[in-house]
């Protein structure tokens, strides 16, 4: 027992001397740590950057489904073309959404098809029509949350621009009716006003957008490093990656994939049950194709 009571205020002496270390590491610790608040990831867009600027995608993006279906199904409704030729876009449409690539030989067809059918009209013609259209089927199209995004640029006291494959002309009508700066799309000929049924170089698609990017970019003297792109497709991967902040915005497969690797930033603005039909690229756009010829079809035959 001797022995024991001898152990014993050693060992309290030395728990008390632990609790006393342990204290007194704890106060070091904290008194090295500066009294600042930990830095915040910075506000963006960056308020009155006038060096920076955002370019959207438009298909699928600001607005659901194809801007060039729903411009046809309105030049449809005006007579522009049969029933028939609507069926064989939207199958054309249909396959590239499946697909996920371009068939040549379908894109080629698609183009000479939409140029012959604006040959010979006046350009002031189709401007007119496309504001009528926007209001007939696209206005109510428009993702609330991209358009969110669009707004945010604006407010920092940036331009913001669409950049699309859709023609020119619609572009410009989207752009306009959203307050955005301007659009950049595929440009058709024209002389003296009329179309002539021939492009100008060729769609604004894929590594184009980028061209297009880049030419404006210079132009405008922005620094790409501070600009925003945003799209849905994996297509513009080339586009996304010229600027510093790439935005994946309802994205396909391919480009979720992509953006995941590359730590891009990803936007859904689909509903739960929409984005899960994405397995397959863009697979709720082939619905819109499938919907819009159906309710053609059957617009022309009420009218029988």
């Amino acid at each position: 027992m001797a022995a024991l009571g001898w152990l014993t205020p050693r060992r309290r002496s030395a728990t008390a001397r632990s609790v006393l270390a342990g204290e007194a590491s704890a106060e070091a610790a904290r008194k090295s740590v500066p009294d600042t608040v930990p830095e915040e990831e910075p506000e963006f867009p960056v308020l009155g950057d006038d060096k920076a600027a955002a370019f959207f995608d438009l298909d699928n993006t600001v607005m659901q489904g194809a801007a060039l279906f729903h411009f046809g199904r309105g030049l449809y409704k005006r007579k522009f073309f049969e029933t028939r030729d609507l069926a064989k876009f939207a199958w054309q449409q249909a396959w590239f959404r499946l697909a996920g690539v371009e068939d040549p030989e379908h894109m080629q067809e698609a183009r000479d098809s939409a140029l012959s059918i604006v040959q010979g009209h006046r350009v002031s013609e189709l401007q007119s029509i496309g504001e009528e259209i926007y209001d007939e089927y696209m206005a109510e199209r428009i993702w609330p949350g991209t358009r969110a995004l669009a707004q945010a640029h604006l407010d920092a006291g940036q331009k913001v621009w669409l950049v699309t494959a859709a023609p020119v002309e619609i572009a410009q009508v989207i752009a306009r009716r959203l307050g955005l700066t301007g659009a950049l799309g595929t440009v058709a000929e024209s002389v003296d006003g009329v179309y002539t049924g021939k492009l100008v170089g060729e769609p604004l698609h894929g590594p184009a957008k980028a061209e297009a990017v880049r030419a404006l970019a210079a132009a405008e003297g922005l620094d790409l490093s501070r600009c925003a792109a945003y799209s849905d497709s994996h297509n513009d991967i080339p586009m996304l990656s010229l600027v510093g902040h790439p935005y994946a915005i309802n994205p396909d497969t391919k480009l979720r994939k992509h953006a995941r690797q590359l730590d891009w930033r990803l936007r859904d603005y689909r509903t739960g049950r929409k984005a899960a039909k994405v397995g397959i690229p863009a697979a709720a756009g082939v619905g819109a194709v499938a919907g819009g010829t159906a309710a053609a079809i059957a617009l022309s035959r009420r009218k029988r």
